[in-house]
């Protein structure tokens, strides 16, 4: 997906030096993250900055990592992480969710994050949007996100890790049902090939 100012690469180890940037001019994303919170045993690989790096580094060389990337030039200013729940197993409210639960989703999306210099510009929906075009270009399935509801109160970017419920009834999900507080459930069934309404 490209348009005049920006186009959608997928994490590889090809842009991983893009993505790296991104988390580094943010000094490791949420306390240095690195966006492995939702991957299987996080917190037994990771440790820190440096090794929550090393880890994500290790996980995107093995195509166990995948996300939609924002890109200005050669910058990343944006991404949008997704993967199937073996991949991304570690949700909030997991406990609830699961005893809830009454469907596994093909996909996951757990995290969407905008460069300080470019938000309030829609490139959460842009990156939401990718990802969806390269879940459908790995086969589609049925989607599940888990934004926040905001109601009129503003709340802090890393409260908002995965946008709002707005954004995805906009970009075609439908509410399932709350998890947590002032989280939630949508979902959405992403067609083989098909690009995603941006």
């Amino acid at each position: 997906m490209t348009t005049g100012d920006h186009s959608i690469q997928p994490l590889t180890a090809r842009t991983w030096d893009a993505f790296a940037g991104l988390v580094e001019r943010h000094n490791g994303i949420f306390g240095g993250c690195w966006c492995i919170y939702f991957q299987p045993d996080c917190a037994e690989r990771g440790q820190g900055y440096e090794g929550n790096r090393a880890l994500k580094k290790q996980l995107v060389e093995a195509g166990q990592a995948h996300a939609a990337l924002v890109m200005v030039g050669d910058e990343a200013i944006a991404w949008a992480e997704y993967g199937t729940p073996d991949e991304l197993p570690n949700i909030h409210h997991r406990k609830q969710y699961d005893a809830e639960a009454d469907l596994v989703p093909d996909y996951r999306i757990t995290c969407i994050f905008v460069d300080k210099r470019h938000r309030r510009q829609g490139y959460a929906k842009v990156a939401l949007a990718g990802a969806l075009d390269l879940i459908g270009a790995q086969g589609g399935g049925v989607v599940e996100g888990y934004p926040h509801e905001i109601g009129e109160k503003r709340m802090s970017n890393s409260f908002v890790y995965n946008g709002t419920r707005t954004m995805y009834e906009e970009a075609g999900f439908e509410f399932v049902r709350a998890k947590g507080m002032k989280n939630t459930v949508m979902r959405r069934t992403v067609q083989p090939g098909k690009v995603a309404a941006s």
